[in-house]
């Protein structure tokens, strides 16, 4: 993803460092060209019930979901479990059941959970020296810090860096053709293991490349027969560093179910359908405060860290930028799963712990036969908003099928046009080929397999979906909204036509970097290459 750094208040509050933004706004680019359309569902979904069934009323489970839908500017999915069974369930369209999504940071409890079952089968320990795992890539002289540091101190974030390593990207020469485990270890270990908490995704890096040394594959593969065949779920993507390693700390997409499915196995402590698939004792370990991390009682970002999981102020977590959760309640024994959109993560999360949590009863409730009929119809509705506006103008037939020559810009568009002869449609050209994109009028008109073209305006990579909706919100202004729905991004586009030009001006929702799409002025051109 090209943008520039700059961290969204969210993470600014939660932890994350100036680093750690740099690693992923790197990698955004493999992320999303790695990512797979997983279209069909596993064959072995959560069991369903009703919300009364299993001690919510589904008032207050709508009350949620709309409050969510209302106050949330960009909620992607929700589901909700209780008891081990799925009582709510909902997708903000273009989103849907069977798309994975980018989870970034919650991909590190999935990591987390390849160390402990590593552990358990006797390949590694916790209380391994790193250098251990790599004598041919270890510094000739390293410090004693650097030697002292163990897997323990990578799970606990408390590897003793003061800043993340730069893993690639901006290294400094000596560093460029060094693999990424040779760059972790000529970062500076100013401190003693164990004693200085940094959120540190390098780290978690290193804990993909311990399992793949100690087991010969890579993580992903090492789950798939061990977590993700007894869970019923599709085997993933995930992005590999150069050197064919997972990237561990993010890089991986799943469905919703599926990040409720291992929100679920660590809940009933590592058992699945009466198997003993994780270790208790890892479980218990995992999610304990391993370590302390602040003191602000109202931050879920205060409460300590486990091995890649968070402690919350209600049981443990994982989460992932711009609102990707696994929250696993045991005093409540439910998990939520959400993925969003959104720069403000605590107020997700602030959602569930007001309107949900206060609703849960340790035993059934009645029956509520018009308020389930509510919920139904609610969740069945759940849209992303579409772009406002009318479906025509007074200008639409005069500058519809122009295209517009694009000034040199950083998303490769050479020029645009919009045909509104019948339904809108944008064309996109780039140095590559030509992309035709369907907008729908107040609602979203959804094209997936585009290799080229109008996957630019998000500045995401393709292939990737897209979901477009559009509508005039002015006589001379053309809004057009633009969805990925296997990531959290959508891009809002406003081509303001003035006399021979266009002006394009457009913003995202979330981003690594600035949300302002830098403007764009096009001017009259051929409709020939």
């Amino acid at each position: 993803m090209r943008s520039r750094l700059l961290l969204p208040p969210a993470l600014r509050t939660s932890g994350r460092s100036s680093a750690y933004q740099s690693l992923f706004v790197v990698t955004f680019t493999l992320l999303v060209a790695a990512t797979t359309r997983l279209a069909a569902q596993t064959s072995a979904p959560l069991p369903r019930s009703t919300p009364e069934h299993e001690g919510i009323p589904s008032s207050a489970v709508l009350s949620f979901v709309q409050a969510a839908d209302t106050s949330i500017d960009a909620m992607n999915s929700f589901m909700l479990v209780r008891h081990g069974h799925v009582v709510a369930e909902g997708w903000w369209g273009p989103y849907a059941p069977a798309t994975p999504h980018i989870l970034y940071s919650l991909s590190k409890s999935f990591t987390s959970t390849a160390i402990g079952l590593a552990q358990a089968e006797g390949k590694l320990s916790i209380d391994d020296p790193v250098l251990k795992f790599f004598p041919d890539e270890a510094p000739a002289d390293p410090s004693a810090n650097l030697k002292a540091m163990r897997v323990r101190d990578l799970l606990r974030m408390v590897t003793g860096n003061q800043t993340e390593a730069a893993l690639f990207g901006a290294v400094d020469s000596s560093m460029r053709s060094a693999t990424w485990v040779k760059r972790f270890f000529a970062h500076p270990v100013p401190f003693k293991p164990g004693t200085h908490f940094l959120y540190n995704s390098p780290a978690t890096y290193m804990l993909s490349a311990i399992v793949q040394k100690a087991t010969g594959q890579t993580v992903n593969d090492y789950l798939t027969p061990r977590l993700y065949e007894p869970l019923g779920i599709a085997k993933p993507q995930w992005v590999s560093s150069p050197e064919g390693i997972n990237a561990g700390a993010y890089g991986l997409s799943v469905r919703t179910e599926d990040i409720a499915k291992l929100g679920q196995l660590y809940l009933q402590k590592g058992v699945w359908k009466g198997k003993q698939i994780l270790p208790a004792a890892w479980v218990a370990d995992a999610t304990a405060r391993q370590t302390s991390n602040g003191s602000a009682p109202t931050s879920d970002w205060d409460q300590g860290y486990g091995y890649q999981f968070w402690q919350s102020r209600h049981g443990f977590r994982g989460d992932g930028a711009f609102g990707q959760y696994m929250l696993i309640l045991p005093q409540y024994d439910a998990v939520v799963a959400i993925t969003s959109g959104v720069r403000d993560m605590q107020a997700v999360m602030n959602l569930v712990w007001d309107k949900l949590l206060p609703a849960m009863q340790p035993h059934a409730v009645a029956e509520n036969a018009t308020a389930q009929r509510a919920l139904k119809r609610q969740l069945a509705s759940l849209v992303v908003r579409v772009a406002p506006g009318r479906a025509t103008s007074p200008i639409a037939s005069k500058v519809s099928g122009r295209w517009y020559q694009l000034p040199e810009n950083d998303r490769g568009m050479r020029a645009v046009s919009l045909d509104f002869a019948s339904a809108p449609v944008l064309h996109v050209r780039t140095a590559t080929g030509e992309s035709t994109t369907p907008i729908g009028l107040g609602m979203w008109a959804t094209s997936k397999g585009w290799t080229n073209g109008i996957e630019r305006l998000l500045s995401v990579t393709p292939p990737v979906a897209i979901g477009a909706s559009g509508g005039w919100s002015a006589d001379s202004v053309f809004t057009v909204k633009l969805v990925a729905p296997e990531t959290p991004f959508y891009s809002t586009m406003q081509f303001r036509f003035d006399g021979d030009r266009v002006v394009i001006d457009g913003e995202n929702n979330v981003s690594f970097g600035a949300r302002k799409i830098p403007t764009l002025i096009g001017t009259p051109a051929t409709a020939s290459r």
